[in-house]
Order: C-alpha cells, then sequence, then structure tokens
C-alpha cells in the first residue's frame, strides 16, 4: 500500500488515451518496472472507456504517477521538465537511450558533454524526455 500523505512523486498527464502505450513502454525497456496502482474509466464515467484514471508505477525505486486526461488540453510535456536517470553502466545508458528514442527524438546525442562522462537527452514517443547519464 502506497503512504498518499505527505508523498512528492512525478506526475505525468497523457492525452489521447497515450497513458497505457507509454506504460507498456516503459514495462518494456525498465526491467524493475512495476505498476503498483491503476484505475480505468468504465462505461458512463467521466472519461473513455478503459482510458486511465490514474496510475501509479515505480520504476528504480522512484515512485511515478500518471492519467489520460479526458479533456484535450493546449500544453503537453515540454522538455524544460524531464526524467534524470544516473545509470550504472554505458550499455544500461545506450539501452535507455535508444528504447527510449525509437519512435521519439533525440534532443542531445550521446556525447561527453563535461558534466557526464556519457550522457543522452531524449524524448520518447509519447514527449516525456528523459535525461540519460553515466557519470
Amino acid at each position: 500500500e502506497i503512504d498518499k500523505l505527505n508523498n512528492i512523486r512525478t506526475f505525468l498527464t497523457f492525452q489521447n488515451g497515450n497513458a497505457i502505450p507509454a506504460l507498456d513502454l516503459y514495462r518494456e525497456i525498465f526491467e524493475d518496472f512495476e505498476l503498483l496502482e491503476v484505475d480505468y474509466y468504465g462505461p458512463d464515467q467521466h472519461g473513455p472507456e478503459g482510458t486511465i484514471i490514474q496510475a501509479q508505477f515505480q520504476i528504480a525505486g522512484t515512485i511515478f504517477g500518471c492519467a489520460d486526461s479526458p479533456i484535450t488540453h493546449e500544453w503537453g510535456f515540454t522538455p524544460a521538465i524531464s526524467i534524470w536517470i544516473d545509470c550504472r553502466t554505458v550499455t544500461d545508458l545506450e539501452h535507455y537511450f535508444y528504447a527510449l528514442s525509437e519512435e521519439g527524438e533525440v534532443l542531445m546525442p550521446l556525447d561527453n558533454y563535461g558534466f557526464s562522462s556519457r550522457f543522452g537527452w531524449v524524448k520518447d514517443p509519447y514527449n516525456v524526455t528523459w535525461q540519460l547519464s553515466q557519470p
């Protein structure tokens, strides 16, 4: 059971029913991915049936929340806020980099940028950005 009081976590608001395919992608990429809770819209509810009202998942011990917004917003995800991962190995970094950027976008190619010996920044197919570092 997740302690829902005094809890801070990153929350991802997906549009157009993209929460489920995004969670499927993260489950595929991150071997320690765990879906902790999920509630779906049913018939005659505020959102499209089968989309996510709210979900919580965990990657590398970090809990995230997400939902499918039943409202189409003018805004989406921005690279100004991204998920940062310090990778144990270059192999892990390259796996995440290529898997997350497939059908997405490379914002900064893998390189040594001085602050990290190996770093890359990508946008996944659902517009969530990930900064991947191998210190």
